[in-house]
């Protein structure tokens, strides 16, 4: 419907045909609690009879929101399109988003990218807070990120920084424990990993958790680098295997890792799980694409992400959240050992 000028509604037609003043109805349109259910009830309606599209711009001058949240993650692109942990994040965090008023606002900042540009962005009130997803403890950035005027919520405790925030993750320690006993209770006696990077909290609790096993077991640690990329994935089981031939089990910490060490072990003519078992971790979708299917630990991604939109949301609406949230892994049993 148009106004009387044959041009969008306008705010004083929503009051008129609503019965209350210009006020109320601003109020309604900026969620403020102090308006009755049955005058918002009837605000509503009129909005929705008239076809009324709140001006944006001037209600972000009235409430100094953005209703953007940022999800950021230092990453190379090809990396965040490719795994399928991010695409589990987002799927949480667009699902928990999608009946308020908060748009999500996608920022990619490889490792090697311009943190003072994305330190400007998120200062200069583009958006109401931030998410950020798999950060790397490298220079000052995850320090000042943390120092900033602006809700942020963390995807794993940020290395390196001091200061109480908050944050999602999981067990990783104890995920990574319980993947290299189950190793252990298959008979598998000669177990090695690859590892995570170690600017990261995964890759340094995951490989923390086989470390503690094998020296409970009095088991040598034998151990690779990746990146959690199948390419870093590829190259880390080569160099392990070539190092360590006689190796019988094999934690990975990554399924995207781990399906390119399946390839590895299948070029190197090794069975699977009849020479070495392999345990993954994630329970992404690609392991059950696998031949065999792989065993891995499963983390609960698109729990995780809605959890971080859940705190966010809370810390623009005033909440005071600045402890870490744990969840609890679980052990998904197929072919591969």
């Amino acid at each position: 419907m148009q106004g009387q000028d044959g041009g969008s509604p306008t705010l004083e037609q929503v009051a008129a045909l609503a019965g209350v003043s210009r006020a109320t109805v601003s109020r309604v349109v900026n969620g403020s609690p102090k308006v009755l259910p049955d005058t918002v009830a009837a605000v509503e309606r009129a909005i929705g009879e008239l076809g009324y599209v709140p001006n944006r711009a001037a209600r972000a001058l009235v409430t100094r929101r953005t209703d953007s949240v940022a999800l950021v993650v230092p990453e190379p692109d090809s990396r965040v399109f490719s795994d399928p942990f991010f695409a589990g994040i987002l799927r949480g965090v667009s699902m928990t988003l999608a009946p308020t008023s908060s748009q999500l606002v996608l920022l990619i900042e490889p490792a090697e990218g311009d943190d003072q540009r994305l330190l400007r962005y998120l200062r200069g009130g583009h958006v109401d807070g931030a998410i950020i997803v798999s950060h790397h403890g490298r220079d000052n950035v995850l320090q000042e990120l943390a120092h900033l005027p602006l809700p942020i919520v963390f995807s794993a405790r940020p290395l390196g920084v001091e200061v109480p925030v908050a944050s999602v993750d999981v067990d990783n320690v104890a995920g990574a424990r319980t993947a290299v006993e189950y190793l252990l209770s298959k008979g598998r006696r000669r177990i090695g990993t690859i590892a995570g990077p170690l600017d990261m909290t995964a890759g340094l609790d995951r490989l923390t958790g086989y470390q503690e096993v094998a020296a409970e077991a009095g088991m040598a640690e034998a151990v690779a680098y990746g990146d959690f990329t199948a390419d870093g994935g590829e190259q880390a089981a080569v160099k392990l295997f070539a190092e360590y031939p006689d190796l019988d089990g094999l934690f990975v910490a990554s399924d995207l890792m781990a399906t390119a060490a399946l390839r590895v072990l299948s070029e190197l003519g090794r069975r699977v799980p009849e020479d070495v078992s392999v345990v993954g971790f994630d329970d992404s979708v690609m392991a059950t694409t696998t031949t065999p299917k792989l065993t891995t630990v499963r983390q609960p991604i698109e729990t995780l992400g809605a959890r971080l939109a859940e705190i966010i949301l809370a810390k623009i609406g005033g909440a005071d959240l600045t402890s870490p949230e744990i969840f609890s892994t679980e052990l998904i049993i197929r072919g591969s050992a």
